[in-house]
């Protein structure tokens, strides 16, 4: 299987353009680039039944975490106007290629 690039990387603020989320934002926990998921924090909360297990300190029940969602379903917030925005990419004048936002021309990346 390919892999599939998406713009977004891990610590990305991101919001929920769609689905039962949307409207939340959240910060990017995880990509899995081979299945074009996400992981947000806050955002696609799934419970999961748990056995216990006292070698790895975990308890049995009811267990709520968050689950992956498809990265089509989110947009990067642009840290400088504040909005959600699509991803460009522009290299810069000292040969660096970075990601800037399509609405106000700014750079996502630090």
């Amino acid at each position: 299987m390919s892999q599939l690039a998406t713009p977004i990387r891990r610590n990305d603020n991101v919001v929920v353009i769609t689905g039962k989320d949307r409207g939340k934002r959240g910060r990017v926990l995880k990509v899995l680039p081979d299945k074009n998921r996400l992981v947000v924090e806050g955002v696609n909360f799934i419970k999961r039944h748990t056995k216990p297990n006292p070698q790895r300190n975990i308890k049995g029940g009811l267990v709520e975490r968050e689950a992956p969602l498809h990265a089509s379903n989110v947009q990067i917030v642009c840290p400088d106007c504040g909005k959600p925005t699509r991803i460009g990419r522009k290299i810069l004048g000292d040969g660096r290629k970075v990601r800037i936002c399509r609405k106000c021309e700014g750079v996502v990346d630090k």
